[in-house]
């Protein structure tokens, strides 16, 4: 089976370890189905897989991949829910201690097959590309349940993104926007910037710039850097929603001011199959569209690797199977 994969990790150079090429094909576990993957997408936490976080050496080689879609074996269309929760766990399934995404316990969705449990397909609506529904896994369902699930912002309300360029951070603009919310977003990249307000924001700024006013909630998937900046702009009484990391654990929770503010700090992960469901739905109705950087054959995988890692990528990579 051909497959993009970690063959081994390095902190210091996490593409040595990617391989993409035939791997051997793994049994099918009891109550897995087989989808056969049209387009698979690149998140950070590939990146992390071959960096060795998250992923243990011991389960190497990994095929790498949380989010797919594609085709089941009586032809449905279908895309793949990434969280995969144990057999008898009922209800949420981040809240599950025993969850994982597929790539951290099972082979990935970057190869011509992925396996996975039957619950974990949701139907493809035919309005949506194979490219564009492979996307909303991880980074758009990720967004969704940060903006409808977690947040206490109502539509109307001030809301501010970090980190613009990314996945999730591209994400929410374009559904925050949809959904009638006031959205302000910053980057270090003025083209990054232009493409937030093409998306939908009304006002950017450079990052950790100053702004006219407080925000109600901040969606922060950024971390250190940004963290300071994204507790001062809240007003008293407001929200940061975190759903990662990429620069780095926050170096101090700045607690005087959670405290004496009465901030909140939520966190949120990725997002439950009935999400994704609704996700699929509202992307219908409104007609917005995941922002697709790049869309590779995934014999490229190892340069849209490499685009991710230089942060050269404004909404998502998309390999072609």
């Amino acid at each position: 089976m051909r497959a993009a994969y970690a063959a081994t990790q390095s902190g210091d150079d996490p593409l040595r370890g990617l391989v993409v090429g035939d791997l051997d094909v793994p049994a099918a576990l009891e109550g897995f189905v087989r989808v056969e993957v049209v387009a698979s997408c690149l998140n950070h936490h590939d990146l992390w897989s071959l960096k060795g976080v998250g992923l243990p050496q011991d389960r190497l080689p990994m095929v790498l991949g949380c989010d797919a879609a594609g085709r089941d074996d009586d032809g449905n269309e279908v895309i793949v829910h990434g969280v995969v929760s144990s057999p008898q766990w009922r209800g949420d399934e981040t809240l599950d201690p025993q969850r994982s995404l597929l790539s951290e316990r099972y082979p990935g969705t970057m190869a011509d097959y992925v396996w996975v449990p039957e619950r974990n397909l949701v139907p493809k609506p035919p309005e949506l590309s194979f490219e564009e529904a492979a996307c909303l896994p991880t980074a758009w369902l990720t967004a969704y349940r940060m903006l409808f699930t977690v947040s206490p912002a109502a539509p109307g309300a001030t809301v501010l993104v970090q980190g613009a360029g990314g996945g999730v951070a591209s994400a929410l603009i374009a559904l925050a926007a949809a959904a009638g919310f006031r959205v302000w977003a910053t980057s270090r990249s003025g083209s990054k910037r232009q493409q937030a307000l093409e998306l939908g924001a009304d006002q950017v700024f450079d990052a950790g710039a100053r702004l006219p006013e407080r925000v109600d909630v901040v969606f922060d998937s950024v971390g250190e850097a940004t963290w300071a900046h994204s507790l001062k702009a809240l007003v008293p009484g407001g929200t940061v929603v975190t759903c990662g990391a990429t620069s780095g654990a926050a170096p101090s929770a700045d607690l005087n001011r959670v405290f004496f503010l009465q901030l909140r700090v939520l966190g949120s992960t990725m997002g439950t199959r009935e999400e994704l469901v609704r996700l699929t739905r509202f992307l219908v109705a409104t007609g917005i569209r995941p922002v697709i950087d790049a869309v590779l054959p995934l014999e490229d995988a190892p340069r849209g690797f490499q685009r991710m890692l230089d942060g050269d990528v404004f909404g998502k990579i998309v390999f072609r199977h």
